[in-house]
């Protein structure tokens, strides 16, 4: 795709293609500012005003575009995408409102992973013109960052390995004059041992490692972002069934959340002191594999007994999450494609946000509601603690049984949290299994807007 800020540009009057936005409700009144010869152009491509509908209407020697949404007063993020999607390459403008929120799936709509396509038959840049010139800037870091993450998760895994991931981290620390500190090898055996027990089956050249960037002033409130990196997920000896298998390039998307959210918070320079881990393993398969029976220490100590080797990324968010919880923290967020169960319960399209304080789960509900990026909140119920007990360790990585999955995994993490601390974590798909407006097939950022207003409206 074209660059993010090449497609929303200021409107200084230059020539471009106008956008009526009408409804059902408005339609008929609409309808009749128009030439006959129009309205039939409008009856012959059957618009009636409903949403995601278009019509090309001719005008003289040009010609103006009809859009259906739901309130043309009130615009969603997608109300525009499918006009990206599908409108001739050429300049564009809204003719009776602004675009506001709109500008994000005017952007994403134009996304395409075209990295291993021989040929790039897609469009020319459609550019949306806007009087708004103040929310460009803010929209397209956005946009830049949710195209991120479906760059990375998009990946194939040889290509997106834990060393591929390190190098995204440098780039950042590059970019935002961040420090980057990788620990491998015995560094990281003795001190994220867990990282480390996960890792250890996959090949040299996708060796485990953990990622910690520091960035920001010491003395402003110390802010952890963390990320499941699990490059690959075969599901270890508790190997995967090729269906399920399939997919599991994705199951880095949590690490590709936290590095675009990491991202959008140092462009906007926050008053913060971000510390951003990212653990990054490949969960494979050799005679160094860890197996279902071992018992694995941790980074803070506890002891944990593998029931179920394919439960490997809350091991590495436990170590990871040990380690942000020793700066003292303001708050943590940690993102994860964690769990089957958040899927069942919730479908592709809700992350599961569990949090320790009401006030913060509601502060990120809300900040995802208003920015089209909902999400929805699972209880981390203390009575389920129990299905994580073990007879021979302090806990088992999984339940005895098959009840309330997402909050069970949540709540092994709650125990590497240290105690006091604000701390919200997603379990996101990270993943698209259909094209919507906007939203093409592939990786997606579920929580990653929520989180950055939320965070925003925090620190600013």
């Amino acid at each position: 795709m074209s660059e993010p800020k090449a497609l929303i540009r200021p409107d200084r009057g230059q020539d471009a293609i106008a956008i009526h936005l009408v409804n059902k409700d408005g339609f008929e009144a609409f309808a009749k500012g128009l030439t006959a010869g129009q309205r039939a152009s409008l009856a012959a491509q059957k618009f009636d005003g409903s949403g995601y509908q278009y019509a090309i209407i001719p005008d003289g020697d040009t010609w103006f575009v009809v859009s259906g949404v739901a309130n043309p007063e009130s615009l969603s993020s997608w109300c525009l995408a499918k006009l990206a999607e599908e409108l001739p390459e050429g300049s564009y403008r809204v003719a009776n409102a602004e675009p506001g929120p709109a500008m994000f799936g005017w952007i994403t709509g134009q996304y395409r992973f075209t990295r291993y396509k021989s040929e790039d038959k897609s469009q020319g840049p459609r550019i949306l013109l806007t009087a708004q010139v103040g929310q460009i800037d803010a929209v397209t870091a956005e946009a830049e960052a949710e195209c991120l993450v479906r760059d990375l998760v998009n990946a194939p895994p040889e290509d997106m390995g834990p060393a591929a991931l390190e190098a995204e981290c440098e780039r950042l620390a590059k970019a935002h004059k961040g420090d980057l500190t990788v620990v491998r090898g015995d560094a990281l055996e003795q001190g994220y041992p867990m990282v480390h027990a996960v890792g250890r089956a996959a090949a040299r050249h996708h060796a485990p490692r953990l990622m910690h960037l520091t960035w920001g002033d010491p003395a402003h409130p110390v802010l952890a972002v963390v990320g499941k990196g699990v490059c690959f997920d075969s599901g270890g000896l508790n190997i995967k069934p090729g269906a399920g298998m399939r997919l599991m390039k994705k199951d880095m998307g949590g690490a590709g959340h936290a590095l675009a959210l990491a991202g959008l918070i140092m462009a906007a320079r926050l008053k913060v002191r971000l510390h951003l881990l990212i653990p990054a393993v490949e969960n494979a398969i050799s005679g160094g594999a860890f197996r279902p029976g071992d018992v694995l220490k941790s980074r803070k100590g506890l002891t944990v007994e593998i029931d179920n080797t394919d439960a490997e990324g809350r091991l590495i968010l436990g170590d990871a999450l040990t380690r942000a919880s020793e700066e003292n923290p303001d708050l943590i967020v940690d993102f994860a494609t964690l769990t089957g169960a958040a899927r069942v319960a919730l479908g592709p399209d809700l992350p599961a946000l569990m949090a320790r304080k009401d006030e913060t789960a509601d502060a990120f509900l809300a900040a995802g509601k208003a920015n089209d990026d909902a999400a929805w909140r699972l209880p981390l119920h203390e009575a389920y603690r129990e299905y994580l007990s073990s007879d021979v360790a302090d806990m088992a990585n999984s339940a005895s049984n098959p009840f309330a999955g997402a909050s069970v995994a949540g709540l092994f993490l709650d125990r590497f949290v240290g105690e006091g601390i604000d701390w919200v974590h997603f379990d996101t798909f990270a993943w698209s299994p259909a094209p919507k407006p906007g939203r093409s097939r592939g990786g997606r950022g579920l929580g990653l807007r929520a989180s950055w207003h939320a965070i925003r409206a925090r620190y600013a």
